[in-house]
């Protein structure tokens, strides 16, 4: 547990990130708009080494939310086992949280959600049979908020009034500038070398060489289509619970428990086995859908 908790997960998190955006940079001069699923899958014929580029881009993006994910985890362990706020210095200790820090903690844990609305608007830009299944139900989510379900619509997907504009707006500047904006104090005071992360650059590249990033096109007559991994359970609650309670209220009980685990106070025990709770029922649901 100690070596996990001292992993630099972090680290590789931003290693990937970096990849993840070089690559989306050589993907966003082809990509077009008017037509987001051709310009997607012919990707191999006009763009050189096209096939590896959009490879690179899909598990490069994967890498960095996994590895996020296990920074996450490695900070609830170390905040709830060991009662330190864990820190990523050069010498790897391990420091006691000081003063009140709720605003930092508060960003941090947005920028979870923020992080994975960038991997979901990577997945609706393809515009295959996944992509489009998901920012159809994501939209009628947002939308089933009372009062400012419209509003919200239009800043994170309009999809239905204006195709992908939003969404590839959204994706290429405004949730990579809001994310940016709330981990900058936390990025700011580490230094990430590509050197000392060799080995999870050669794998991603290796992987991107060997397999070929999926693409779903369309087949007729078909009645369930699975949205990506991580939507898969959110997607199966939605057969049972109305939209407002699973693709909002209950993402948005996640956020507090781990913003109540994170602070640490009295109810610290309560929040992090909620949250044990919480994963378990998603887990259920995912593989649930999973084989359906």
């Amino acid at each position: 547990m100690k070596w996990f908790v001292e992993g630099k997960w972090g680290a590789k998190s931003l290693v990937a990130l970096y990849l993840s955006v070089l690559s989306g940079l050589v993907l966003a001069l082809q990509y077009d708009l008017s037509v987001p699923f051709y310009s997607t899958g012919t990707l191999e014929l006009v763009v050189p080494f096209g096939a590896f580029w959009r490879s690179l881009h899909f598990y490069s993006s994967q890498f960095f939310f996994f590895l996020l994910l296990a920074h996450l985890a490695a900070v609830l362990i170390a905040r709830y086992f060991y009662q330190i706020d864990r820190v990523d210095l050069p010498h790897k200790a391990l420091v006691k949280t000081t003063g009140n820090d709720g605003e930092r903690w508060l960003k941090l844990v947005l920028s979870v959600p923020v992080a994975l609305l960038l991997l979901f608007s990577g997945y609706i830009l393809r515009a295959d049979a996944t992509g489009a299944s998901a920012g159809i139900i994501a939209e009628n989510i947002i939308v089933s908020i009372p009062l400012f379900g419209t509003w919200f619509n239009s800043i994170l997907f309009n999809i239905s009034s204006s195709g992908m504009k939003v969404v590839y707006a959204n994706h290429l500047i405004g949730l990579g500038v809001f994310w940016g904006y709330l981990v900058w104090e936390h990025l700011r005071k580490y230094r990430v070398s590509w050197q000392n992360n060799g080995l999870l650059v050669i794998i991603v590249l290796v992987i991107s060489m060997v397999w070929v990033a999926p693409i779903e096109p369309f087949s007729p007559g078909e009645f369930h289509i699975s949205g990506p991994w991580f939507f898969v359970g959110l997607q199966e609650m939605l057969r049972i619970i109305q939209p407002i309670w699973a693709g909002v209220v209950f993402p948005g009980l996640a956020l507090v428990l781990l913003y109540q685990v994170v602070r640490g106070h009295q109810y610290t025990s309560i929040a992090f086995m909620g949250g044990v709770l919480w994963c378990l029922v998603y887990f259920v649901f995912t593989v649930i859908g999973l084989f359906r």
